[in-house]
């Protein structure tokens, strides 16, 4: 993926874009791969990628690559725990995970997206996309539905005009079925992933309201789709995710 840089942008910008290049997969990167794929001249992204480790952001290896630093590990997890839901949520989601039995997930929508403020996973746990700190569609994923049925009429529209995508053959990527999904979870109050973001996992989600009963987040179990049986967690979703509303509601 390769992202071009307007010249005009501040150096700040360019900054942004040169971390913004390291994906989930990339553990190091050489300093030709972050020009190619923040578009920045390469005598500019090793001088910046310079810069950033001095300032703990990047790290460099023995051999010159370069990864991300603990100093951004840190303003991340900071930025998270600020966001208030986290910290609220994390002894619900530790119970759901524990009377479950399977992958207990907290996340928020940002920028038409799922971004996972948490996740607490079993032994084994099932194979997911989701990280804490990823994003993934909001379509293909029980949270992300669940937020979305909530979500103000725009929200929707923007989300669907930015393109329904099909991660497994289950995605939904037809805009009819998916109003019509929002509609029935508005109404029943728990949105489910029916191995539509990964095959061979299912999950059952519900949202999470603040002040004025607006939608803040959402709250999932997820688990291998032979083992897990989403009529029987739904109750103990619903019931986490309205905990957590009630304590949010109070801090707000």
């Amino acid at each position: 993926m390769v992202t071009q840089i307007d010249p005009a942008v501040s150096s700040v910008g360019r900054a942004f874009a040169l971390l913004s290049v390291f994906q989930s997969r990339d553990r190091e990167l050489t300093a030709a791969e972050l020009a190619r794929r923040s578009g920045l001249p390469r005598s500019t992204a090793y001088r910046m990628a310079g810069e950033l480790t001095g300032l703990g952001i990047l790290e460099q290896t023995l051999d010159g690559r370069f990864r991300l630093g603990l100093k951004l590990f840190e303003l991340g997890q900071l930025a998270l725990f600020q966001r208030g839901l986290r910290e609220s949520a994390a002894c619900f989601l530790a119970d759901l995970s524990n009377a479950t039995r399977q992958a207990a997930h907290l996340a928020v929508m940002d920028n038409c997206e799922v971004v996972y403020l948490d996740i607490i996973r079993p032994s084994p746990p099932p194979r997911l996309r989701s990280r804490v700190g990823g994003r993934l569609p909001p379509t293909v994923t029980g949270v992300g539905k669940a937020i979305l049925a909530f979500s103000p009429p725009e929200v929707v529209d923007e989300v669907i005009a930015r393109g329904l995508p099909r991660l497994t053959t289950n995605s939904i990527t037809d805009e009819a079925r998916l109003r019509a999904e929002l509609v029935k979870i508005r109404r029943t109050g728990l949105a489910f992933d029916h191995q539509e973001q990964a095959v061979g996992t299912s999950c059952c989600a519900a949202p999470i309201f603040g002040a004025n009963h607006q939608v803040v987040g959402a709250v999932s179990v997820s688990g291998h789709t032979s083992s897990i049986r989403l009529d029987l967690v739904a109750a103990a979703v619903q019931s986490t995710a309205a905990g957590i509303s009630r304590v949010q509601g109070a801090q707000t």
